[in-house]
């Protein structure tokens, strides 16, 4: 029997009510003592790393949760973390750069509903968490949730409420649940050369969502607090003139100063192509812009705070950028 180490972060699985509002209170070993079920499948060992809210979660919680997993790791055959949802899809992404080629399954579910209530999604999801950690078959960084197996730099929370929180972005599911019962689509290659663990993130990455009429004096403004920007355009790929060059020389003085820009689009599914029109076309061009194409915001974010913990170097930014990771870009 497979074992399996459960590392516990908080979250809505975790929460009770309290007059402020749900907050994560309950144990991992009392989140345990819902699913008795689990002893079926695998032997568990539980560590409580923090107990918060996921929105409260990021860079220094993500290299934690991997030297959590680095230290344990020949201990046990496979891990499961559970989460928020709100952040989930930025921990599973920053978890499959910060551990690459993990032959070992690591699982990250929550749920929309405490565990702790009658009506829940948790306890279905975390048996089902444990149940693909402990399949031979299971490998590298997922998320489980609403009996669907994401590969981690492809997911997204695109529901806020409903059970069916999460979905797989521009790529299959890798394998689904019916009653508990896996059934893999993709059957994934297990890594002989693995693991490999990362241990700096430099998290100065900011997001910057286009809007008609936005100004290019922002950039001026963020040149001082961080070293990356990705933009967010409009449709394949774009960035406004508005009748002169304006939005041109503001991102070519970033750039200029040794700082690194990325273009994705603010559609959900499809991708960016700045080759289809003028206004992506020449600015890619002349400004050697690294364009994002099929790759979630949530991916595009934590491989690019890897990537400049790795290195400064605008050549190897951009090799390691367009270095498939995990299947997070596939153009």
């Amino acid at each position: 029997m497979k074992k399996i180490l459960m590392i516990a972060t908080g979250g809505t699985i975790a929460s009770v009510q309290e007059k402020g509002g749900l907050t994560p209170k309950i144990t991992s070993e009392e989140i345990l003592n819902y699913i008795p079920d689990v002893k079926k499948y695998c032997k568990i060992e539980t560590i409580q790393l923090f107990n918060i809210d996921s929105t409260n979660l990021y860079c220094k919680h993500w290299l934690k949760i991997k030297d959590c997993i680095k230290e344990n790791y020949d201990k046990y055959d496979g891990f499961v973390v559970t989460h928020g949802t709100d952040t989930m899809a930025y921990t599973a992404a920053a978890l499959s750069y910060l551990i690459q080629k993990s032959p070992k399954p690591i699982v990250i579910t929550g749920s929309q509903i405490s565990i702790a209530n009658e009506n829940t999604d948790a306890r279905d999801n975390l048996l089902n968490a444990f149940i693909y950690a402990s399949n031979h078959k299971a490998t590298g960084v997922h998320i489980v949730f609403d009996n669907k197996v994401i590969l981690g730099t492809r997911a997204r929370k695109s529901r806020t409420k409903s059970y069916n929180a999460f979905s797989s972005v521009d790529y299959p599911e890798i394998a689904v649940f019916k009653d508990h019962f896996l059934i893999f689509y993709i059957d994934e290659q297990k890594p002989k050369d693995g693991p490999v663990f990362y241990n700096k993130m430099n998290e100065h990455v900011f997001v910057l969502k286009m809007i008609p009429g936005i100004k290019p004096e922002i950039f001026e403004y963020l040149k001082a607090y961080y070293d990356a920007i990705i933009i967010e355009s409009f449709g394949v790929g774009g960035v406004p003139s508005y009748g002169n060059d304006d939005f041109k020389k503001a991102i070519e003085a970033f750039v200029s100063e040794g700082k690194t820009v990325v273009v994705t689009t603010q559609v959900a599914h499809e991708g960016s192509d700045m080759e289809v029109y003028a206004v992506g076309q020449s600015i890619k061009q002349e400004l050697s812009l690294i364009e994002a194409f099929d790759m979630t915001t949530e991916a595009i974010v934590t491989k690019l705070m890897w990537i400049l913990g790795c290195t400064k170097k605008q050549k190897e930014i951009r090799s390691l950028f367009y270095t498939s990771v995990a299947k997070d870009i596939l153009f």
